[in-house]
């Protein structure tokens, strides 16, 4: 028989609007909204006192603005999010054996095992209290047997709380909560459960597997375990190596830094899709490059978490006029992307509007339908270089 398993998810409280107070202590207690500021623009984030006017994450700042006029508007500052994310990332691995970051604000850590030595319950909350002694961050978690219930019970005790599942009652904790606490029951999901009288997860539970499963396929079978309190998903351990990369070797050698600069945008573009095709933000991005005496040279950059072209390219390309010193033959020019974190690349347009996120969403539409190369920035078009 396999013991249980001991999984806490953490999640930093308000993480921009928290990062924000942290930098002017004046904003505390304030309705604070983070995000474009014009009239097209969108909330990135927003304090527990805006969202108490009905504000949300996404919704347009115009509305958010006719929510609560009074509310204190701030672009955002990914830098800084990014700098206070790898702080708590790295004080969890100061801590923690195996620990997923799951977001810029979210993690999950393992302490399967731990309990027979320091007790998970003591070990989670001397956790937090040293994450905000170092950091200055407020952080909240649960801790149970798997990472549903520990995701759903964090966001029942937000904002600075904590709280324990213990083994053998998950399904019990579950039972009185809206379908919509379940991760993936989305508007559609729960409008179709609703029209069937289905409104907390109790009642869902009692529904027979098989009658889900004709409903709603494979989906409707992971939504019974999810009722029944049952995860198996594992923490995936976090690995600052994972990357995403791509390469050219070219079969002539060339000094065209015209051409050069057209491949660096078109692998930085390519790869930057599949970036959000996983779903994955970037915080380094390293740029390679060979000349034909084999003589190999990378230099690499830490970046705000990003998977936006325009700010990848950007620093592609100041990579490469770093890199690029000597007027020799180039053999190959590489790409990657390495610290990679889930997440989407909404986050990083804080000055940008509604229409720049849909063109994002409209031009990966398109790849995805029709394949990658069908569209993409016209500096990056493959030509031929000259010798």
């Amino acid at each position: 028989m396999l013991l249980p398993r001991h999984i806490a998810h953490l999640d930093l409280d308000a993480f921009f609007v928290s990062v924000e107070c942290l930098r002017n202590s004046s904003l505390r207690g304030k309705p604070l909204i983070v995000g474009g500021s014009g009239d097209r623009g969108v909330v990135a984030a927003c304090s527990y006192e805006a969202r108490s006017f009905g504000i949300h994450s996404a919704m347009p700042m115009k509305l958010a603005r006719r929510l609560c006029p009074q509310a204190i508007i701030i672009s955002g500052d990914m830098e800084q999010y990014s700098h206070f994310s790898k702080l708590v990332t790295a004080i969890i691995a100061d801590k923690v054996p195996l620990f997923e970051k799951s977001s810029i604000d979210e993690f999950y850590i393992d302490l399967t095992g731990m309990d027979r030595f320091f007790g998970c319950s003591l070990f989670t909350a001397d956790l937090k209290k040293t994450i905000y002694k170092e950091s200055g961050l407020p952080i909240s978690y649960a801790l149970s047997s798997n990472k549903l219930i520990s995701k759903v019970a964090t966001n029942e005790v937000k904002p600075n709380g904590q709280l324990e599942i213990p083994f053998g009652e998950e399904k019990s904790f579950l039972a009185p909560l809206a379908i919509q606490k379940i991760p993936g029951v989305g508007k559609e999901t729960a409008q179709l459960l609703n029209q069937m009288g289905v409104e907390t997860v109790k009642t869902l539970s009692e529904i027979p597997v098989k009658l889900l499963n004709n409903l709603m396929g494979k989906n409707g079978i992971d939504l019974w375990k999810k009722a029944q309190g049952m995860d198996e998903s594992p923490v995936v351990p976090y690995r600052e190596q994972k990357s995403i990369s791509s390469e050219e070797t070219f079969s002539n050698d060339t000094i065209d830094i015209n051409f050069l600069q057209q491949e660096l945008v078109r692998l930085t573009e390519k790869i930057a899709f599949e970036l959000r095709q996983q779903n994955k933000l970037t915080g380094c991005v390293t740029v390679k490059l060979r000349y034909a005496n084999f003589d190999t040279l990378t230099k690499q950059a830490s970046i705000p978490y990003s998977s936006a072209d325009h700010i990848l390219i950007k620093t592609a390309k100041s990579l490469f006029t770093q890199l690029y010193d000597r007027r020799l033959l180039v053999r190959l020019i590489g790409v990657r992307f390495t610290q990679l974190i889930p997440g989407n690349y909404q986050i990083n347009l804080f000055d940008d509007s509604q229409e720049m996120i849909r063109l994002y969403q409209a031009i990966d539409s398109v790849k995805t339908r029709f394949g990658a190369t069908i569209i993409g920035h016209a500096a990056g078009q493959k030509q031929l270089p000259s010798r």
